[in-house]
């Protein structure tokens, strides 16, 4: 495919017409997945896997051992289901690549579909995302007209059908197995693992579940090979990363950029800076699961072993800058707020734990020993983390524990 060097994923935004199928396929489009109906779906695997690509979602899972395990499956039936429905604060990475080049998903779509021998595939999408559907049903739509999708697929034996289901506003529908519940036309609630989707997903079926960013990357893996992806990013963290910058910047939006790229090349370099300040008070990292970090860290590689060994998470690939005005308990506070709001209440040490967490927060406000509360508070954040079923419940320790770590002092003087 004709990309811009450094732009494996946004490199035709602006440059093709996101309705016109005829656009994408001039600009070198489906051309991966032809390469890849000549191939056997196990070496398609084993590029993957070669590519290094790590899940795009959050979890940054290598994306090729996924696909062998769903592979390896023996059934009549396999799903790929898409995973857009982006409901991670400060994140809108995935609305931004379907609204601007819808064909690049459905492509990435097809090709998994065809490795792990899928004949159906479910593209999960926001609800409140309506030009994104508009525009995945219509280039659904024209490939279909184009033989590229539906029944034999150029010539071949292998036949998809791409559908579309709506998200009803839940956040925790965000995560694989409550999702899978959500498409099967039941309640958002999370199962408990294992069973895993590889196993039994939709409907009992060998479901791969991968985000709109990671399927995305696909058709230049298998075009250009995994040796010139590795090319992009660093050791270990290859290819490009869509970060999408907000809060108090001066220009704030998506970015797309090698893996290892440092948080203040980010900030200065692509978002003009801070807006009211010369450096940030403190930046969350991947949204309300995500992780504080305060100025010191602005050095810091963005890729996942770099930020793992710091107890620093990627997540979605948000980032959300505060200045010096901002305060980080109203900042956790409402955060705390939006994990108890979106809690399905399903089990007790989530339903129950993020209600106290906001109570130990106002506890926070009027005690005199607030050492002692940030404990309770951190200690009950490690405790919801530890028993409940999914990971919501196991999200709010993330932002806890590093606003305590870099900014205990702010929050005493509370």
């Amino acid at each position: 495919m004709q990309m811009e060097r450094n732009k494996i994923l946004t490199g035709l935004f602006g440059k093709i017409s996101p309705t016109s199928i005829n656009d994408y396929i001039e600009h070198g489009g489906y051309s991966a997945l032809k390469k890849a109906l000549k191939i056997k779906p196990a070496n398609i695997i084993h590029e993957v896997s070669e590519s290094g690509l790590r899940g795009r979602g959050g979890a940054g899972f290598p994306t090729g051992s996924k696909w062998g395990f769903t592979a390896k499956e023996i059934s009549d039936q396999k799903y790929v289901i898409c995973n857009a429905d982006e409901g991670e604060p400060g994140t809108f990475k995935d609305r931004l690549l379907m609204e601007n080049n819808p064909h690049l998903l459905i492509e990435g779509v097809i090709i998994a579909a065809y490795a792990i021998g899928a004949s159906e595939a479910i593209i999960y999408i926001r609800g409140e995302y309506y030009e994104s559907i508009k525009k995945i049903l219509k280039a659904i739509k024209d490939a279909n007209k184009e033989g590229l999708l539906g029944e034999n697929i150029e010539g071949t034996d292998f036949s998809l059908n791409i559908s579309i289901k709506k998200g009803a506003g839940s956040y925790l529908c965000g995560e694989e197995l409550t999702l899978i519940e959500s498409a099967e036309g039941k309640r958002g609630h999370p199962r408990i693992k294992p069973p895993f989707p590889a196993q039994k997903g939709i409907f009992g079926k060998p479901t791969l579940v991968n985000n709109v960013e990671t399927l995305a990357n696909i058709p230049f893996i298998i075009a250009q090979g995994a040796k010139e992806y590795k090319k992009y990013g660093v050791k270990n963290a290859f290819g490009t990363k869509l970060f999408t910058i907000s809060g108090d910047v001066i220009k704030p939006g998506m970015v797309e950029a090698n893996l290892g790229i440092t948080l203040r090349e980010l900030i200065y370099n692509h978002a003009g800076g801070v807006l009211g300040s010369k450096n940030p008070k403190a930046v969350l990292l991947g949204g309300a699961a995500g992780t504080f970090v305060d100025a010191s860290m602005l050095d810091i590689s963005m890729d996942y072993d770099s930020l793992a060994a710091t107890n620093t998470t990627m997540g979605s690939g948000a980032i959300i800058v505060m200045n010096e005005s901002r305060s980080i308990y109203e900042m956790l506070h409402s955060i705390l707020r939006f994990f108890k709001h979106e809690s399905c209440g399903k089990c007790v040490p989530c339903r129950v734990g993020c209600k106290q967490l906001l109570l130990q927060m106002q506890d926070l406000e009027k005690s005199k020993d607030k050492n002692a509360v940030l404990d309770e508070l951190l200690n009950e954040a490690k405790y919801i983390a530890r028993n409940s079923l999914c990971p919501l419940g196991q999200s709010p320790v993330l932002p806890v524990s590093t606003a305590i770590r870099y900014f205990k002092n702010e929050l005493i003087s509370k």
